[in-house]
């Protein structure tokens, strides 16, 4: 079982370099313990022509580092996929902000219903949490979209209300956290333990 400090938790804003220095650590932790596999959980789904260059773009540049990554295309329903890692593997979830999309889309109007969102953060911290205590690292990417002002829209409120939710949680149980300003990271959590 893999320690409670497994989670390195990457945020920033969109086009801020945190994908790639997302896909650089999991790269660095792997090659310390090159036994374990290096996946790679995208969450993205192709609902347009840039949604398709995007993932296109991603894939090419995962490819071009010659690093083995077994990618794993999961939208919604995430934490499923525990039971394919094992305690020398490398995960990276890309990313939160879009699963979380993901979750509201598929839930139609059931996202209005207040126990839908307490339900919905239940699942996603359990899907994580479950991931994590199978894997050796399991990074995390999210957007930071809760800086910018919040529309008056109840939709975006519930989505915004639940991502801070998880964002929090994540970052108490985590190993790292670390914020990416212009390609720069700014490192707010360095190795501690809980």
């Amino acid at each position: 079982m893999a320690s409670d400090s497994s989670i390195i938790f990457i945020t920033g804003g969109v086009r801020s370099g945190k994908s790639r220095f997302a896909e650089k650590t999991a790269a660095t932790w792997w090659q310390q313990s090159p036994t374990g596999t290096l996946h790679y959980i995208a969450t993205m789904q192709a609902t347009d022509s840039e949604m398709e260059k995007r993932i296109d773009r991603h894939k090419k540049d995962r490819t071009k580092g010659g690093l083995p990554w077994r990618t794993w295309e999961k939208p919604v329903s995430v934490g499923d996929l525990a039971y394919h890692f094992r305690q020398e593997d490398i995960v990276l979830l890309d990313c939160l902000t879009t699963w979380l999309n993901n979750e509201f889309f598929f839930a139609s109007d059931d996202w209005k219903d207040a126990q839908f969102h307490d339900d919905l953060f239940d699942k996603m911290w359990y899907g994580i949490d479950r991931i994590r205590s199978h894997v050796n690292k399991l990074i995390i990417v999210s957007n930071e979209v809760l800086h910018e002002p919040l529309a008056n829209n109840e939709l975006v409120l519930a989505y915004s209300r639940i991502l801070g939710l998880l964002h929090r949680q994540i970052v108490t149980n985590a190993y790292q956290a670390i914020l990416i300003e212009a390609g720069i990271p700014i490192f707010m959590k360095e190795g501690e333990e809980r």
